[in-house]
């Protein structure tokens, strides 16, 4: 069993920056690759971001690719995501996800454990 709790979401201007943060709970983080994931109001829930159990492999959806930065510190079992150059179309709750895999999944399918997301919200 694993639980998340994300934060570090909030308002920001369009062009600035918010890093997100996933404390999970349990001995086994490193065990699970993890991932974001983001929800807007009447939207499908999308992918994000996704980083292996160690860190060396990530993998960005193309709307992020060269803004957003995920890494995790497994000593401290927390995954990170690093928001630059943000846009009013990022404006969603962002969601950490854990799945018990070595590669990272862009589906949320391969996921069998949420957080309860955090709010991030960028004007224009």
């Amino acid at each position: 069993q694993v639980q998340l709790v994300e934060s570090g979401g909030g308002l920001v201007q369009a062009g600035g920056s918010l890093r997100l943060s996933c404390a999970a709970s349990g001995r086994t983080f490193s065990s699970y690759a993890m991932g974001w994931f983001r929800q807007a109001p009447g939207k499908e829930r999308e992918f994000v971001a996704a980083i292996s159990r160690s860190g060396g492999t990530t993998v960005y959806a193309d709307s992020v690719r060269a803004r957003f930065i995920i890494s995790r510190d497994n000593a401290k079992n927390t995954v990170y995501l690093q928001m630059n150059s943000l846009k009013p179309e990022d404006t969603a709750a962002y969601y950490c996800a854990a799945a018990p895999t070595m590669i990272p999944s862009r589906s949320s399918y391969g996921y069998d454990y949420w957080g309860q997301g955090t709010q991030v919200t960028v004007s224009s």
